[in-house]
């Protein structure tokens, strides 16, 4: 359930997003906030301008959460986002220990306004394969750990 506290901090997110377009960048924002509300970071896409492909900003977010919030705190934040994150994001996102995602936009949204943004092929993959082999280093290593 989405709080008037939680549109609150949706807005300053989607604020974001419009500040990057003066920026010359795309126009994705986001921002997390701890258990009481107060920002700890902000980020936009600059996927252009540093002419990295995951410089999307939930990801730009998670990463910091990773880095700079242990567990506990992590599980308690909310990312606030212009647009429901990718999944590369989500996948960051799920990894960090961010507790909650709060979005604007819907996937499905972004595209009826952005065709380009659902354009994006399915990657063909093969396998599994040589799980003898595969599972040796990961045994190893889980194995050391205990």
């Amino acid at each position: 359930m989405i709080t008037t506290a939680d549109q609150t901090l949706l807005r300053r997110a989607i604020g974001i997003a419009a500040r990057a377009i003066a920026q010359g960048d795309a126009p994705y924002g986001s921002l997390l906030a701890g258990p009481d509300g107060a920002v700890l970071a902000e980020a936009h896409n600059t996927v252009r301008r540093d002419d990295d492909i995951t410089a999307h900003p939930e990801l730009k977010l998670a990463r910091w959460a990773a880095r700079e919030l242990d567990s506990r705190t992590a599980a308690g934040t909310t990312l606030y986002t212009s647009c429901q994150p990718c999944g590369m994001c989500a996948g960051g996102i799920l990894r960090s220990g961010i507790g909650r995602v709060v979005h604007a936009l819907s996937t499905e949204q972004l595209v009826e306004l952005n065709p380009q943004s659902g354009a994006w092929p399915t990657v063909a993959q093969d396998g599994p394969a040589l799980f003898d082999e595969a599972r040796a280093p990961i045994d190893a290593y889980y194995r050391t750990g205990e």
